[in-house]
């Protein structure tokens, strides 16, 4: 049976959109991911460009509230970010719960090479820790 994941995050427009394009490059098919916020911001132009530059295309995404998602029965709900996890909704789910607080390149300021650096670090770190995460949790499904 295909195991299925969410990224929570809060407005879906960056964290949780780069987590779902590595996830879903890493398990190859071999699970059903999904992204969603506790609010609706549209994909952020910088995150699809940044993964562009790592040879993964999120520009087909698309800003997608959890509402919409409470029929499925997740086995994983990864919250990207502090607010998602203390907004997240109760899910009537045996999913089991990761957390991982990453800072928001979206508020990043300063020059355009800046805050694209700023976008590349966090990018790095929600690759490391997407690869770890299918690697830790759906060795038998590869």
């Amino acid at each position: 049976m295909t195991k299925k994941i969410l990224v929570l995050c809060t407005g879906n427009s960056c964290r949780s959109q780069i987590a779902e394009g590595y996830l879903r490059h890493f398990v190859n098919g071999n699970a059903e991911v999904y992204s969603a916020g506790v609010e609706t911001h549209g994909v952020n132009p910088k995150a699809i460009a940044i993964m562009q530059e790592d040879g993964i295309d999120i520009s087909n995404h698309t800003s997608t509230n959890i509402d919409e998602y409470f029929d499925i029965d997740f086995d994983f709900v990864i919250t990207v970010c502090d607010n998602a996890k203390e907004r997240c909704p109760f899910f009537p789910t045996k999913a089991k719960k990761f957390h991982h607080n990453f800072s928001d390149p979206a508020k990043a300021t300063g020059t355009d090479e800046e805050i694209n650096e700023q976008f590349r670090e966090v990018r790095q770190q929600i690759k490391e820790y997407c690869e770890r995460f299918i690697a830790e949790n759906l060795k038998g499904n590869q």
